[in-house]
């Protein structure tokens, strides 16, 4: 039972990729722009932003599907929501942390896929591409090793 209760968090983990890509793509950049649209022309000294309220908005299933998996007794609905908490913890120290350094813990992070993965989303606020968070297409990896090579060369 413990590995079907594994599987089932690392699928929902898996599958908030393509719900983060699809609610970025048409609800963020859509009629829930007005909330989003801070975090494009973020102000200088703005600690929070309007868009940090979807934080709140994709924690509440997490929340209540932790409530109703152990209500009466454990199950599969509590690691459905175990699966959504780690992709918010990931989103958050890949996004708020390492993109966009609103903390600066992982500010030397020099491994081409993280690299990669800043360029990918540099290139969303820029053009409008790559709304998902995790999954980078391999171009801005290789763009990433390319740069890192170039500088090791100097």
């Amino acid at each position: 039972m413990i590995v079907l209760f594994i599987l089932i968090t690392f699928c929902t983990f898996v599958f908030m990729e393509g719900v983060t890509w699809f609610t970025h793509k048409f609800i963020m950049h859509g009629f829930l722009w007005v909330l989003h649209e801070d975090h494009h022309y973020p102000r200088k000294g703005q600690v929070f932003q309007k868009n940090d309220s979807f934080f709140f908005i994709f924690a509440t299933p997490s929340i209540l599907l932790f409530y109703f998996g152990i209500n009466p007794s454990l199950n599969y609905t509590f690691f459905i929501g175990l699966g959504i908490l780690f992709y918010g913890m990931a989103y958050f120290l890949v996004h708020d942390v390492f993109i966009h350094q609103r903390f600066s813990w992982l500010s030397n992070v020099q491994h081409p896929y993280f690299l990669g993965l800043r360029r990918a989303h540099g290139s969303h606020h820029t053009g409008g591409k790559c709304f998902g968070m995790l999954w980078v297409p391999r171009q801005f990896i290789r763009e990433a090793k390319e740069n890192t090579l170039l500088a090791n060369e100097n």
